[in-house]
């Protein structure tokens, strides 16, 4: 393994770490200029969301199903795809990863569609890697369906994914609505798909048979059942056999309910059209939902399938020679972290473009009752933030969570309608805590197991659990806001961390690589609750994080964590990642410990002239094991309020001690009390 090993023998060995202030300074004063030279005219902040191949490979794919290739994009779709090739000849999924078996035979595929050679010798040791990772019959159900599409893989033994879901109301146990947001927006388009199955074989009649181990037509493709005979795995296989009997009378339209299923289907897509950039806003859902709508029978000059192409061709960025797809747009969490780092490092609260920012976020409270209310029955007004810039049906409790800590600080021109907006959406997310005291993303215990054994569950997010890492970012808000411990919704919050925390200390992180990232923000929540951080429990967090510093003063830790613990807060040192556990140890109020010192050493001496940090590695979280991303505006922003929390809890600390001295000497004066965890507006 290539990452720098953490060392705490020489955490120790380079314990005195001196930080003039001056440097500091210079360091803060850089970034926040830096960071306000990136603001849009509009007012908010967006970093690019920068992922692996396999969108690009997905759209080449796309292209040749649709017999609409344009030759100098697939050019620069190739040199994409090709650019990001492993030595070995794999594709991977995070920088710095294994080659990946979905990723490498979906970039082999759009080479073979371009014409690339498959006697090139980039193509030769793609193969290889292919097959030594299994080949076509380990790719998981969206990728192989993706295949049967353009005739390369047999429909018979792609997981049958039912139109008539949708019709299964809230009173089943098992239903439409149990499955997490982003599935739902996957899902629906998917089913209209694979009731159509409108295959269309590529001109170059490419196949993929090299990619099959034992031969595409002499292998039995079907999903293995599970050793135990009375398992739901094996009923859900059960059930998938039965479901392809009666697609035989789908296709015949003679099936009882298929008809009405697909038309709910369809009807529940369009209505998710509006207000949105897009199905849900991200690519899968969206790619899934063009080639839903041509299925249907959709023309390319209907205006809905037009307005759902220009969404899809959005997320592209394309230059001389290259092609870049992002999942979504993050422009309201950019924005709302973006506004917290320059207001807590010093920026003054009345400053033109933090109060241009704190409008264009109130611009972006979505006053409609989306997708949530069928979990979430409360009656309270519709409010809530998304992470996109158009998203009306799924607002987010994360979102909602750093737009509100963005808001107290920030006054606007009218404070009324600030504070209205802001108690809205504090109503509005404490109504999302689930049974167990946490929250979680989208939706309300959202968290029926049963449901990852169905077969086509193999992308990794069929539900939507309460995370550490959310709760806690909620917990620092209230904290701040003056709720106490003893508020029932507080206490149940932190008995679900308590009872979260791993046996080394260290916490999950479920939208930020890894054990680092729920670590930190928990311990800045239990900071901001005033709760009492000297706990055995606590400070077992804190020797966890000192634990996995490395020798050149960073954190580093990689995706490879997902898959296997054992490699929690190993990986190169990152900006971001050195930021986050600077922050959770800063919550013990100690700026002289010396793995503070040593962090924040670390970000000053890695901090470019222009006041922005590089950063290679991946330190963002799709879908664990399955799809991550690195946020670009991370590497800057976490690194700044890394340096104003530590600047923060410096100050207060030197205050106290002034004020004990004066008072030792005779020159009493009222005691200080450190403001380093009020994040105070």
């Amino acid at each position: 393994m290539s990452a720098t090993v953490p060392n705490r023998a020489g955490a120790e060995a380079r314990s005195e770490v001196a930080l003039p202030p001056q440097d500091l300074k210079t360091a803060i004063l850089r970034s926040q200029e830096y960071l306000l030279s990136l603001q849009k005219p509009e007012g908010y902040w967006v970093g690019e969301l920068i992922v692996d191949s396999t969108l690009v490979s997905d759209m080449v794919a796309y292209h040749h199903w649709d017999d609409s290739v344009d030759p100098e994009w697939q050019r620069k779709a190739v040199n994409h795809i090709l650019s990001m090739q492993l030595p070995d000849g794999g594709w991977n999924i995070y920088y710095g990863g294994p080659p990946e078996v979905n990723a490498t035979i979906k970039a082999y595929l759009a080479l073979k569609l371009a014409g690339v050679p498959v006697t090139d010798p980039r193509m030769l040791r793609a193969r290889e890697v292919a097959l030594s990772l299994g080949g076509v019959p380990r790719m998981n159900t969206f990728s192989k369906l993706y295949l049967a599409l353009l005739g390369l893989f047999p429909w018979e033994y792609v997981p049958t994914i039912p139109c008539e879901v949708i019709l299964i109301g809230k009173w089943f146990h098992v239903n439409f609505w149990e499955m997490s947001n982003w599935s739902r927006a996957m899902l629906v388009p998917l089913a209209i798909i694979n009731h159509f199955k409108p295959t269309r074989r590529p001109r170059n009649n490419v196949t993929l048979d090299e990619l099959y181990p034992q031969g595409f037509h002499e292998r039995d493709l079907a999903l293995p059942p599970d050793p135990d005979r009375l398992s739901w795995r094996n009923f859900f296989l059960w059930l998938d056999r039965l479901h392809k009997f009666a697609e035989i009378f789908a296709q015949h339209n003679i099936h009882p309910f298929r008809k009405r299923a697909l038309r709910k289907a369809e009807q529940w897509m369009l209505e998710r059209f509006e207000g949105s950039d897009g199905l849900a806003a991200i690519f899968p859902a969206m790619l899934n939902s063009v080639i839903a709508l041509k299925a249907l029978g959709y023309s390319n000059d209907n205006p809905i399938l037009k307005r759902e192409w220009e969404q899809l061709k959005r997320l592209q960025h394309e230059t001389e020679n290259d092609v870049r797809i992002e999942p979504c747009f993050s422009p309201v969490w950019d924005t709302a972290i973006t506004l917290v780092c320059l207001r807590e490092s010093g920026i003054p609260a009345d400053h033109p473009q933090l109060k241009k920012a704190a409008e264009w976020l109130m611009s972006k409270e979505i006053r409609f009752r989306g997708d949530w209310q069928y979990k979430n029955p409360a009656k309270v007004e519709p409010s809530g933030w998304v992470f996109e810039y158009e998203n009306k049906w799924n607002p987010d409790v994360d979102d909602t969570a750093m737009v509100l800590l963005a808001l107290r600080q920030v006054p606007t021109d009218n404070p009324k309608k600030r504070d209205e907006s802001f108690q809205r959406g504090l109503k509005w997310m404490m109504t999302f805590q689930c049974k167990d005291g946490g929250w979680a993303a989208f939706d309300k215990d959202c968290t029926k197991n049963i449901l990852e054994k169905v077969p086509f569950a193999d992308h990794n997010a069929m539900l939507d659990p309460e995370c550490a890492d959310i709760t806690a970012r909620i917990l620092e808000l209230l904290g701040y806001e003056g709720y106490g411990i003893e508020h029932p919704q507080v206490k149940d919050a932190l008995a679900f961390l308590k009872s979260h925390q791993e046996k080394d200390g260290s916490w999950y992180g479920r939208w930020g690589v890894n054990y680092i990232y729920g670590t930190w923000q928990v311990l800045r929540g239990l900071r901001a609750m005033r709760i009492d951080m000297t706990q055995p429990w606590i400070l077992k967090a804190r020797d966890w994080l000192e634990s996995v510093q490395h020798e050149d003063g960073g954190w580093g830790e990689r995706c490879n964590t997902y898959d296997d613990p054992v490699f929690k807060g190993q990986g190169p040192s990152t900006a971001s990642q050195t930021a986050w556990a600077v922050m959770g140890l800063c919550a013990f109020d100690d700026p002289d410990r010396p793995s503070i010192r040593r962090g924040i050493d670390y970000l000053i001496r890695t901090q470019n002239s222009d006041g922005s940090w590089t950063e290679l590695e991946t330190t963002g979280t799709g879908f664990p094991k399955v799809f991550y991303l690195k946020y670009d505006m991370y590497r800057n922003t976490w690194p700044l309020l890394a340096l104003a929390t530590y600047e923060r809890i410096r100050k207060a600390r030197n205050a106290q001690r002034e004020a004990d001295f004066e008072k030792a000497v005779g020159l009493a004066r009222p005691a200080l009390t450190s403001t380093a965890t009020s994040a105070v507006p």
